[in-house]
């Protein structure tokens, strides 16, 4: 097993042969995968030494000190948290060599493709249909929604119905879609905010080959679920610094401005600040839970948690800008390629924090499986777990 004074050795031998200071960013990030210490869990030869996942923060704590450049992991948070390890476990080993590599260096953005209009909380109801012809490629028409990134992406994780004679659980089979082929409509989603952050997402006879095609055929509610464990580990786990995310803002100001200060603002604040620590170390000791293997049902609790305490501060902080909160003037069309909440106004905080309660799955779907699969409380009676999809009511 590799320790960590191996990982120094071989951090700074990358280091030595590729200089930050005189190396091309991309060619850094290349040789840094190609050297094993991309993600230092994964398997030699994907990006990884198959050691130990807790020690890729000895690597990072290196390049960090010595100027190296990051693969700018915000932009491509879907590749990187939920394609990646999904393509890592169900992956064929052309599939891994293929995409794992200009998926870490950024060279490929991901985004995701599995809420509908008609399938959101009720994912697995989703309509959109895959038809083969006969052994070659499948041929895809449906709609897709809320999908963050799709108007920078490449490619994309999808998943749609194969059988619709079988439960709507069975007859979903998982697809790596090109972005960039014929079929592939995106259009823009204007939000609460302004922008255009999301996106619906049209697919007209888009040719899918088989070669493409993750898992085997009906087994994409399987596959789907370690894409979504990691989907919540990745919203609610999210690292940050003491007095990160929407809490730092309102710190911020309450040092500055003694004059917007009452008790009742204080005692408020002291109590969320407290929990918003409590989360942030709740989510460390989730992130060492990770590195024993996959990300579990565990989660959701992390993602109900993040949802919440942002909406709570977010309107904790127009309140506390009084008459200052309600202003809100910029409603530019834009087309994020990040979302960043620091770098604006309270307005914009609070209007873009209703949409955590919604992403990542809803507050109400998160609670079932926190009850259900954490909690081991009984399954709600569900009536269409063994019926048809196409018997079923829409």
């Amino acid at each position: 097993m590799i320790d960590a004074a191996e990982l120094k050795r071989r951090t700074a031998e990358l280091l030595a042969a590729h200089p930050p200071a005189t190396t091309d960013r991309l060619d850094f990030l290349r040789a840094r995968f190609d050297a094993g210490l991309a993600w230092v869990h994964y398997p030699e030869g994907l990006g990884g030494l198959g050691t130990a996942r807790s020690l890729q923060a000895v690597v990072d704590a290196e390049l960090e000190a010595a100027g190296a450049p990051d693969n700018d992991p915000r932009r491509n948070g879907i590749g990187l948290g939920m394609a990646a390890p999904t393509i890592l476990k169900y992956g064929t080993d052309e599939q891994k060599q293929r995409y794992l590599r200009p998926l870490w260096t950024g060279e490929e953005v991901w985004c995701q493709l599995f809420s509908e209009p008609g399938a959101g909380s009720d994912l697995a109801g989703l309509g959109t249909r895959a038809v083969r012809e006969g052994d070659g490629d499948w041929v895809v028409n449906g709609q897709k929604v809320w999908t963050s990134s799709a108007h920078n992406a490449r490619w994309a994780i999808l998943i749609a119905r194969t059988d619709p004679d079988v439960p709507k659980h069975a007859g979903i089979t998982y697809f790596l879609c090109d972005m960039t082929d014929p079929g592939v409509d995106v259009r823009p989603l204007r939000q609460i905010t302004g922008e255009a952050e999301f996106n619906e997402v049209f697919l007209t006879d888009v040719r899918i080959p088989d070669s493409r095609r993750l898992g085997e055929i009906g087994d994409g509610w399987k596959v789907a679920q370690t894409t979504l464990n990691n989907e919540r580990v990745a919203i609610g786990g999210m690292r940050l610094p003491r007095e990160g995310g929407m809490i730092g803002p309102v710190s911020k100001t309450w040092r500055e401005r003694p004059e917007l200060r009452t008790h009742d603002l204080h005692q408020r604040l002291l109590k969320l600040w407290v929990e918003a620590e409590v989360a942030r170390l709740t989510g460390e000791r989730l992130r060492q839970q990770l590195a024993l293997g996959q990300p579990g049902p565990e989660g959701a609790g992390m993602k109900l948690a993040f949802a919440r305490l942002n909406q709570e501060i977010s309107g904790l902080e127009v309140e506390l800008h009084g008459e200052e909160g309600l202003l809100y003037d910029d409603w530019t069309m834009r087309r994020p390629e990040l979302v960043d909440f620091v770098g604006r106004d309270a307005g914009y905080r609070y209007l873009r924090s209703k949409g955590n309660s919604i992403e990542g799955g809803t507050s109400e779907v998160l609670l079932n499986i926190v009850a259900e699969r954490v909690l081991g409380l009984p399954s709600e009676p569900r009536t269409d777990k063994d019926v048809a999809w196409k018997d079923l009511a829409r």
